[in-house]
């Protein structure tokens, strides 16, 4: 019961869907239970990617899969993401670039990560990122169908949302604001709760090569961890840790690369 409550703090923090009256009452809430809620962050996943693709597949057999039919589907589904999530981590990468495009101090950077208005390199990353994914999804959709990109909205997902635990146990927790209610999530978590996080994402590629066996999960994996890498050593040299901002351009980060190495090895580069 108690991983229950864990996972619908986790939903209550990280998405729209409301969790109100009894049920809300039942849950409850604490700074410890925010803490344990982060083991259910790639189950939080499993709610957006499964929304997202039944979304694209609905408007794919509406509109159709190819040229513009595709464009439809992608840009319904992308928007019913952020919608449920409330652009929580696109507000993420949007902070992150505009600490991190310019040459300046890690103590300026924190600075500008706290500043609730958007730059000139958030707004330009965040426009880019999406424009980006976007342009993924039509793309795969076009030539491996509706199918394949559905699954690979599910497994990018969870898949995005499990390789920042991976930050959150190797990095130290750089922010300065104690008092947020984000803070609680930004301790280490012990390997009871990183092992609860893995089993959320093995589920996913376990359904995944059930479910798809001939999309190219394995190369969508490695293109989600290259950009988790990147982003963790990003973070690590310019700021010597993380804070809730990186972890949400983390997330973003590692979907892009998902699907970059997802279109690469439908397209035979051989990933």
């Amino acid at each position: 019961m108690q991983g229950i409550r864990h996972f619908l703090v986790a939903v209550q923090f990280f998405t729209r869907i409301p969790v109100a009256g009894r049920l809300a009452a039942w849950v409850g809430y604490s700074p410890a239970m925010l803490r344990a809620s982060a083991a259910h962050f790639p189950g939080v996943g499993w709610l957006v990617g499964a929304w997202c693709a039944g979304v694209f597949w609905l408007a794919a057999h509406m509109f159709g899969t190819a040229d513009a039919g595709a464009w439809v589907a992608a840009v319904l589904s992308t928007a019913a993401g952020i919608g449920l999530t409330g652009a929580f981590h696109e507000d993420g990468l949007a902070d992150t670039a505009d600490a991190l495009g310019g040459h300046v101090s890690r103590e300026r950077a924190l600075q500008i990560m706290k500043d609730s208005r958007i730059g000139s390199y958030g707004a330009v990353t965040l426009v880019l990122a999406l424009l980006l994914k976007v342009a993924l999804l039509a793309w795969l959709s076009a030539a491996a169908g509706a199918a394949a990109v559905a699954w690979g909205l599910l497994g990018g997902h969870v898949t995005s949302r499990a390789l920042p635990l991976l930050t959150i146990a190797t990095l130290p927790y750089v922010g300065d604001a104690p008092g947020s209610k984000s803070k609680p999530l930004a301790d280490r978590i012990g390997a009871d709760a990183l092992a609860v996080g893995m089993l959320w994402w093995g589920a996913a590629l376990v359904a995944l090569a059930w479910g798809a066996p001939a999309w190219p999960w394995m190369a969508a994996t490695l293109g989600a961890a290259l950009g988790w890498g990147w982003m963790w050593r990003v973070t690590r040299r310019r700021l010597g840790g993380f804070t809730g901002d990186t972890l949400g351009a983390t997330q973003q980060v590692s979907e892009l690369g998902w699907w970059l190495a997802a279109v690469l090895a439908a397209a035979g580069w051989g990933l």
